[in-house]
């Protein structure tokens, strides 16, 4: 059998579109590749009231399909994609989120990862509250999802280039109804590229279909390498199809209350942002320029945090380039519309040299990525970003792995005959997209690079003789996954927010640095560890639900830094409790701020027993490279002498006239690992952990997650 778009059916099941409760249609899809197996399975009560959706319910389902043996290109190893009881809601902003749950290839471990698009929305009024994809085929396969008709089928693929530019537009046109611009936005794929075929820093491609622009655009599941779990399982795409939406999608229990809590906000990012951070402009671009200014901007693998060539890369650059002069959005009805794209651009190297192209971004971190390489050129990171994203890889890890490899080039550990020829100095741009294509054709010296920092060190100590101590220093991972872009020396809060993250160290978790370093209002290390408690948990509740976290504190309302001090402010309560009434309002629950912590608060403890039974979980995970910390060399020290020889005097309380530059290096990095161990120490104590790291039989039983099997793992593990 074939179907109208011309690919072969390998499996197909028929299925009641129904309308969703409360939030919930109470079941999710499951589909095994390799068998072609395709059922619905029931979300049960105690998956809402324990795990609430998306990441919760992801890292629920994956638990249970897993074990602790099983290995991220294991055929147990799932995919699962879902978005939230609130995921999808036209009438606030950023509800468009979808959040992913796989083994990770680079840490070995669960990891979560959440993107905008339309994928996620359609997917839950197509009826299924979770997507859950395990086995392994023996040839490109498509998923494809009709929620107008009640479809599912499996098909194989005839598709020749998969990489993303390509694939997302001939998809998006081949299960259309028409031609129409509105029948084209009723499909959304997710696809990854021949990158992560070959890399372990793979990342997923969640398309949209731009209106305006008249083609699909993309945005990215980028942490953790599931692009490649996708490629390894041999799937070619994921299509769905939901052609009307209507005015109340979610099922809301009080439909008023839910456009009350949306007008508020849509009412502040209309008023406020041109004010604020510009979001609707210029989106995450905007922080180049702040973090320049602050000494946070990552310049040449994380040793300096500013530099004089810093303004070829500042928003203004962005908002001249930014195309068409409108807001865009990843999904209908969101005011913050920060997903901006270039067009028009030319690419000048790779295999579609020549080719006019939309670029969908840069967002910081890939700007930031950048100069992390010592590189300045706008042309550059738009020939980059397009790239990494058409091919399937997520620019953090390539970035950061790229700066730790110049960095290895220019200390003498690499040189031309180990790199293939190439001079990976800081700043060559040429040689750094020579990279990137070669890791997309599993080629030469980039296979090597798109392996991740821990594979990268491991090698090089082996074939080169590397010192273990000087690439533990500069590799920027922690528990296998690339720091995103920031500087944290200056921060001991903001390095347990990498440090202490439960996927390794990503900034969603928790972002402190202006809180800790700017305007000192976590002084102390119970101040610090609260921080690491209440961030972390909030921010994990966008994931449960499928909301983006910009419009809770990248628009805040005008009196806030008035009506609220200290750490207080930075949680920015008015909108707290509007995401209270959101909540209340489509499930029908009564909340409070407290109880959406606790939400979250389970299934983060959840999650960190998970990396426990995965083998990691434990305060040694925890440790951070010392670049992450203080200054690794001397160069880096005299870089910023004045501030460190102040440090030693006012806080270590040595008088550093009489010292050489390396004591110095190493009274301050002594003083500095053991404020890291306090900070872990205290952070572990307000988390309700033992001092390595578990989470205690009594905090799991408050949560109500003592299940038999997590208590046999924790007391085993003790």
């Amino acid at each position: 059998m074939r179907t109208s778009a011309g690919f072969s059916v390998i499996a197909e099941m028929s299925y009641e579109v129904r309308k969703l409760d409360h939030g919930y249609s109470n079941r999710m899809l499951y589909i095994n590749i390799g068998t072609g197996k395709i059922e619905s399975r029931a979300v049960t009560q105690m998956m809402k009231e324990k795990f609430v959706g998306g990441r919760g319910f992801g890292l629920w389902q994956l638990w249970n399909a897993v074990t602790k043996a099983t290995k991220w290109d294991d055929q147990e190893n799932e995919i699962i994609i879902g978005t939230g009881p609130i995921g999808g809601i036209t009438t606030y902003p950023g509800a468009g989120k979808s959040l992913v749950v796989s083994l990770s290839p680079t840490t070995g471990s669960v990891v979560d990862s959440n993107v905008g698009g339309y994928f996620g929305p359609y997917l839950t009024f197509s009826g299924w509250d979770l997507l859950e994809i395990q086995g392994k085929a023996n040839r490109d396969v498509i998923v494809f999802i009709d929620g107008d008709t009640g479809t599912v089928r499996l098909l194989e693929s005839s598709e020749e280039d998969l990489n993303t530019h390509v694939l997302s537009e001939r998809l998006t046109r081949a299960f259309s109804a028409s031609d129409k611009p509105h029948d084209l936005a009723a499909i959304s794929t997710v696809s990854a590229g021949v990158g992560a075929e070959h890399a372990r820093i793979g990342c997923l491609n969640f398309s949209f279909f731009d209106l305006k622009r008249k083609t699909p655009r993309v945005k990215q599941a980028g942490r953790g390498g599931i692009g490649s779990v996708f490629r390894n399982k041999k799937i070619a795409a994921l299509v769905v199809k939901r052609s009307v939406i209507g005015p109340d999608p979610n099922g809301a229990n009080d439909l008023a209350r839910v456009r009350a809590a949306g007008k508020q906000i849509n009412k502040e990012i209309s008023e406020l942002d041109p004010a604020q951070n510009d979001m609707r402009s210029v989106g995450t671009s905007h922080l180049v320029e702040i973090m320049n200014e602050y000494d946070l901007l990552p310049t040449h693998n994380y040793k300096f945090g500013s530099h004089s060539q810093a303004d070829n890369l500042f928003s203004s650059v962005w908002r001249e380039r930014f195309s068409q002069g409108m807001p865009d959005g990843c999904w209908i009805g969101c005011q913050m519309a920060c997903s901006h794209a270039v067009d028009g651009f030319t690419l000048r190297t790779g295999p579609y040299k020549g080719d006019t192209v939309v670029v969908d971004g840069p967002e910081y971190e890939t700007i930031g990525g950048s100069s992390n390489m010592g590189i300045w050129d706008p042309e550059f990171v738009l020939e980059m970003n397009f790239y990494c994203d058409t091919y399937g890889l997520d620019t953090i890890s390539y970035t950061t792995g790229m700066a730790f490899v110049m960095e290895c080039y220019e200390a003498g550990i690499l040189d031309k005959e180990r790199t293939g020829g190439l001079d990976l100095h800081f700043g060559n741009s040429d040689a750094a997209l020579e990279v990137l294509h070669q890791m997309a054709r599993g080629e030469e010296f980039g296979v090597t690079v798109g392996q991740g920092i821990r594979q990268m060190k491991e090698q090089f100590v082996k074939a080169y003789g590397a010192s273990p101590k000087f690439l533990n220093d500069i590799g920027m991972e922690c528990k296998g996954m690339e720091y995103s872009e920031y500087v944290t020396k200056e921060s001991l809060a903001m390095q347990g927010g990498y440090g202490l993250a439960l996927k390794g160290p990503q900034h969603d978790e928790a972002w402190l640095i202006f809180m800790d370093m700017v305007n000192n209002q976590i002084p102390t290390f119970e101040d610090k560890a609260e921080a690491l408690h209440y961030f972390p948990m909030w921010r994990t509740w966008f994931g449960l639900v499928g909301l983006c976290k910009l419009p809770w504190n990248d628009i805040e309302p005008a009196d806030n830094q008035t009506r609220h001090r200290g750490i207080e402010s930075a949680k920015v309560p008015e909108h707290v409790r509007n995401y209270c009434e959101l909540f209340s309002g489509i499930t029908g629950t009564e909340v409070t701020p407290s109880d959406l912590i606790l939400q979250s608060e389970r299934v983060y403890n959840f999650q960190r027993v998970f990396n426990l039974r995965m083998g990691y979980g434990r305060r040694a995970q925890d440790m951070i490279p010392y670049r992450s910390a203080g200054p690794v060399t001397e160069q880096e020290y005299e870089s910023r002498s004045d501030r460190y020889d102040t440090q030693l005097r006012d806080k270590v309380g040595i008088d550093p006239g009489r010292m050489t530059i390396a004591e110095k290096v190493q009274a301050l990095r002594a003083f500095r690992e053991d404020q890291y161990q306090k900070l872990c120490d205290a952070a572990y104590k307000r988390r309700g952990w033992s001092n390595d790291g578990i989470p205690t039989i009594d905090t799991l039983r408050r949560l109500g997650i003592d299940f038999p099997d997590v208590v046999r793992l924790v007391e085993a593990e003790q």
